[in-house]
């Protein structure tokens, strides 16, 4: 699992480490992974234009120490410094003994345009806002000259805390991040800024009770994922419920059916007034259309896909004593105060829209601010919240580390992929899982699905579906 940790944390963790180090002891190991990174980047070192943007901090300093091992190997390395009078002595000391150069920043355009590497060293972890005008504008510099760029422990001009990105930043081809992953490298949008993010352990050990975000592996997953034993049956497997489609949306109500076919249960259920399509491509479902409380026992409902304006539905699965997971209409539809009043299990599967309507904000600042959107909701309606989006957040209500899913490909944002998540994020909860569990298995199975099913091709929602036995294999090794 990886697992980010704030600022606060990071820098604490940090100061215990150095006081039992020599000094300078832990930027050496910090610049010597940095340098390694650069190299790798480049192939030949020897000849090689390098060009360090430098900033006042510490961030500099890794900078500067690292061009002073790549000078040594024959690179040609010119420093811009930002802020001259608050440079890192030492490490500009060891960059000029190596060979290195320097120029200010209002020569800083000219050293880029010949330059095949950029370093970012300019703003470190505690930056806060866009870039200021002088760095801006070698920014837009650097995005001209086609230079790979690495930037040092997190892009310069986003949030490390927050992942948000407000002003101008610079975009990095390679983020080598020290000691522990800051939430700014998980989240969009400053995921996006980040490129390939490389982790170097500079031995600090932030306390994992400590972490503010995690990111799910392929073995995390493969721990939840719900295995048949030798005496289960159909019924202690669970059974999902899936109250979903409208006249209007019948496909909405079969997908949700194929994701939760596939989900791990022992049964689907059916509700509502597509039971003919269901049955006609899934028909092992078992339908009703005696309304959800006389369905028969199940152990998880999903509501909401396709549904329309079916309040009177959503309201009576949420009337049931066993989790509920509501996704699209269903999210419209619930009374906020009902899903707060429950004591069952609540699992809310929003999109950035739908989100922002709950929210009472428009779209743009939910994707702006993923994080602090995704906990703002679970806290209002006391639920389990996955927001889904380019980076899938899953929040708890009472609080606690968000989990972030790690897989997925753009060309999920088709028609009818939510639909398919509800179903397998559904069949999960019928089986035992809690909803936090339950999202972040179903998000990731989901996003891998997401994967086989396109191979850099269009897919459609069914496509997912049929991927997802694949992905569950796939994580169990």
């Amino acid at each position: 699992m990886r697992t980010a940790y704030s600022v606060e944390t990071v820098r604490a963790a940090e100061r215990a480490l150095m006081a039992r180090l020599p000094e300078g002891a832990l930027m050496q190991r910090a610049a010597a992974g940095l340098a390694a990174a650069c190299a790798g980047l480049l192939g030949r070192v020897s000849g090689s234009r390098v060009v360090l943007l430098v900033g006042s901090g510490d961030n500099g300093g890794d900078a500067l120490y690292a061009g002073a091992r790549l000078a040594r190997r024959g690179a040609g390395v010119t420093a811009v410094l930002l802020a001259p009078e608050r440079t890192h002595a030492a490490g500009l000391a060891a960059l000029r003994r190596a060979g290195g150069r320097t120029v200010t920043a209002d020569r800083g355009e000219e050293a880029i345009a010949r330059a095949r590497l950029v370093v970012d060293g300019i703003v470190g972890i505690g930056g806060k806002g866009g870039l200021r005008p002088d760095a801006a504008r070698l920014a837009e510099a650097v995005a001209r000259s086609g230079a790979a760029v690495v930037a040092v422990d997190l892009p310069s001009g986003v949030d490390a805390d927050t992942g948000e990105v407000r002003g101008a930043a610079l975009r990095a081809d390679l983020t080598v991040t020290f000691g522990a992953y800051k939430p700014g490298l998980l989240v969009d949008p400053a995921r996006e800024y980040a490129g390939v993010v490389r982790f170097v352990g500079i031995g600090i050990e932030p306390p994992p009770a400590d972490a503010v975000l995690q990111a799910l592996q392929h073995a995390d997953v493969a721990r939840l994922l719900p295995t048949p034993q030798a005496e289960s049956d159909k019924y202690r497997r669970g059974v999902v419920g899936i109250a979903a489609g409208s006249a209007r949306y019948p496909g909405a109500a079969v997908l949700a059916v194929s994701g939760a076919l596939r989900g791990g249960a022992g049964a689907v259920r059916y509700v509502g007034p597509a039971g003919d399509a269901v049955l006609a491509r899934f028909p092992e479902t078992l339908v009703s259309d005696a309304g959800p409380a006389k369905a028969g026992r199940v152990q998880a409902w999903v509501t909401g896909p396709g549904a329309g304006d079916d309040a009177a539905t959503v309201a009576e699965v949420l009337a049931a004593d066993v989790p509920v997971l509501l996704d699209a209409d269903g999210l419209r539809l619930a009374d906020r105060d009902t899903v707060r009043g429950r004591t069952a299990p609540t699992l809310m599967t929003p999109h950035a829209g739908e989100a922002a309507a709950l929210l009472g904000v428009r779209r743009e600042e939910v994707e702006a601010a993923r994080l602090g959107a995704v906990r703002e909701l679970a806290a209002r309606y006391r639920a389990t919240v996955l927001l889904k989006g380019s980076t899938t957040l899953i929040a708890a209500p009472g609080g606690g580390p968000v989990r972030v899913n790690p897989t997925g490909t753009p060309w999920l944002a088709t028609a009818g992929s939510g639909d398919v998540l509800s179903g397998l994020a559904g069949s999960l909860l019928a089986a035992g899982l809690d909803p936090l569990d339950a999202g972040s298995a179903a998000a990731y199975l989901h996003g891998l699905a997401g994967r086989f099913a396109a191979q850099g091709a269009p897919v459609g929602a069914h496509d997912v579906a049929a991927r997802i036995p694949e992905a569950w294999r796939n994580v169990r090794g």
